[in-house]
């Protein structure tokens, strides 16, 4: 019985350090800088898919519509990470389609943070 516990206590050890690395990838992903990896060009590419596209649903100015406004103060509390996921992935149940068919990882991680930023609905 004492390798039961050896096992189940090594089993929690490893949930607990994975659940670390987790949280640690999370704060670290909120603070990476995509401007090296993405070209000015796309970069302007998206944001006027964010505009022309999101705002469809979000309001031109994405004050909001069909979907939720994506002002800063309307995505305080939201993660870069959260934001990133529900681009690529959507939000089941509502009209949020998923667009990882058409966005890298990278392309939302930027509009996530150009949103926290507020500097897509300045443009």
């Amino acid at each position: 019985m004492s390798s039961i516990k050896i096992t189940l206590t090594g089993l929690a050890l490893a949930t607990h350090l994975l659940s670390l690395t987790f949280v640690t990838t999370a704060g670290a992903a909120n603070e990476i800088t995509s401007d090296e990896v993405l070209s000015q060009a796309r970069k302007e590419q998206l944001s006027h898919i964010v505009k022309q596209d999101c705002g469809s649903c979000h309001g031109m100015t994405l004050k909001g519509g069909l979907g939720p406004a994506l002002l800063p103060e309307n995505l305080e509390g939201k993660s870069v990470l959260f934001l990133q996921h529900t681009i690529l992935y959507g939000r089941t149940g509502t009209a949020m389609p998923p667009w990882k068919p058409l966005l890298t990882e990278q392309e939302a991680l930027w509009i996530s943070q150009q949103l926290k930023a507020g500097k897509v609905a300045d443009q």
